[in-house]
């Protein structure tokens, strides 16, 4: 696959990758939100109303 290359270490064990951006930028952004979503995981969610109760308050003291 062109604009992709895999760094080696001196095992031949693939360890790193190289991604062009101009290529795959879209695939990686993809990627990108799928490692963020899983790191956290575990974090404590907010409930829809209290995330919106807030969203406005904060809205309101801008404008």
């Amino acid at each position: 696959m062109t604009g992709i290359q895999f760094l080696t270490d001196d095992k031949g064990h693939r360890v790193a990758v190289q991604i062009d951006l101009k290529k795959h930028g879209a695939i990686w952004e993809d990627f990108w939100d799928g490692l963020i979503s899983e790191s956290r995981r575990k974090e404590k969610s907010v409930p829809y109303e209290q995330y919106r109760t807030s969203r406005l308050k904060r809205s309101q003291s801008r404008g």
